[in-house]
């Protein structure tokens, strides 16, 4: 492969979105003394929560319906009363408190460190604006980064080609020397693939290729590739 620019995603790819969101969903219900079990919780709200970002990728919901709903539709299904007042209170916590966090997946620094050194490296993230750049800057990782492209401010979401000719355009990359590293493959591979970049699927999550591509199963197993 002849690359000279590596885009990677943020969440589920190098920044741990399931523990860091655990870690801070923890911290603010004992904040609010908010009385559900744990895990019954997150066993309802981590399928709500993938289900209003897929809306949110498809322009169906606005982010503020997002980040409301996703919490409403979560203590309806535990039959736990919390008005729009507290779920409004929480969502501007969790947004708060998220980026806070700094736990990223196994090998992120050094697969960074070993990459930049060879590449040009880039993100291209669906997460709001002002929440990535304070994961990026409090984990650590914004050195290794030439540009963060968000879709917040490109007004575009992968798999959209917008925002990916975007990110190409602004780092001065040619498609065919680009590849997008991510764990979703709709946002991600079919994404970067329908504007003429390589791709590697991230399979951290358990979601399934729907066809054939390079994959991975930590982000050291990159070095098989670059």
């Amino acid at each position: 492969m002849n690359i000279k620019h590596v885009f990677f995603d943020l969440d589920h790819t190098l920044w741990d979105f399931e523990y860091n969101s655990n870690k801070t969903f923890a911290h603010i219900f004992n904040q609010n003394n908010i009385d559900l079990n744990f895990d019954d919780f997150m066993r309802k709200y981590i399928p709500i929560n993938h289900k209003y970002w897929k809306l949110y990728r498809d322009d169906k919901v606005t982010k503020s319906d997002l980040r409301h709903n996703r919490l409403k539709e979560t203590f309806i299904e535990l039959n736990y009363e919390a008005n729009d007042q507290l779920i409004e209170l929480l969502s501007d916590q969790y947004i708060e408190y998220l980026p806070t966090n700094k736990t990223l997946f196994e090998g992120a620094f050094e697969i960074l460190d070993y990459l930049n050194k060879k590449y040009q490296l880039h993100i291209i993230t669906n997460g709001f604006e002002e929440v990535q750049h304070r994961k990026i800057e409090n984990s650590q990782i914004l050195p290794f980064f030439d540009h963060i492209i968000t879709s917040d401010k490109v007004g575009a979401k992968k798999p959209n080609p917008i925002i990916f000719n975007y990110a190409l355009e602004l780092s001065g990359a040619i498609p065919n020397e680009s590849i997008m590293i991510g764990d979703n493959f709709e946002a991600d591979i079919l994404g970067a693939k329908a504007v003429g970049m390589q791709a590697i699927f991230c399979k951290f999550n358990g979601e399934i290729a729907k066809e054939e591509v390079l994959s991975i199963s930590k982000l050291m197993e990159l070095k098989q590739y670059l």
